[in-house]
């Protein structure tokens, strides 16, 4: 589900979530095209806020091909992810910091794929959880659920328990 609106203060809106297992941008990557290279065509490029990512190389080998990496510091959000691909164009993720519970995490997905409200950007719905200030509550039954019915687009850590991921 994508969502057409752009948050008021001109970020690009979410159009899902990304829970990586750590902050090593190289080695999480990987897990992150294979889900979303058969739904939204391969992944060329990728631009990311530096703050987050301690290693950022100018490109990282994904199952034998090249995706060019940039980054930009007041541009971009430091808790999203931007993705483009020749498919679809440009998405943009919420990046779920690592160390997040799971409650929390599976609240932020979905709150980030949500098409319900005005759009939020990534470091607002970080600073609403964090704060335990609005945004959908979901369970992490209730986000499978509706992973299931492909109600969102979300991927990396929660593969293992199934929320908007493709099995691996």
């Amino acid at each position: 589900m994508l969502r057409s609106e752009s948050p008021s203060d001109g970020q690009a809106p979410l159009d899902g979530a990304w829970w990586p297992g750590s902050r090593d941008l190289p080695g999480e990557f990987s897990a992150l095209t294979d889900g979303l290279d058969p739904r939204w065509g391969r992944i060329t490029r990728i631009a990311v806020n530096p703050r987050n990512w301690p290693i950022l190389p100018p490109r990282i080998f994904v199952n034998g091909r090249v995706v060019k990496v940039g980054w930009f510091t007041s541009e971009l959000d430091p808790h999203s992810i931007l993705l483009l691909s020749h498919a679809i164009g440009r998405r943009t993720l919420l990046v779920v910091p690592p160390e997040t519970d799971e409650s929390s995490a599976a609240r932020l997905m979905h709150a980030a794929s949500a098409d319900t409200g005005p759009p939020m950007t990534a470091t607002a719905l970080l600073t609403a959880e964090l704060v335990g200030h609005e945004g959908p509550e979901a369970t992490s039954a209730e986000a499978t659920e509706a992973a299931a019915d492909g109600a969102f687009l979300s991927y990396g850590r929660y593969q293992r328990s199934a929320v908007g991921t493709v099995d691996m």
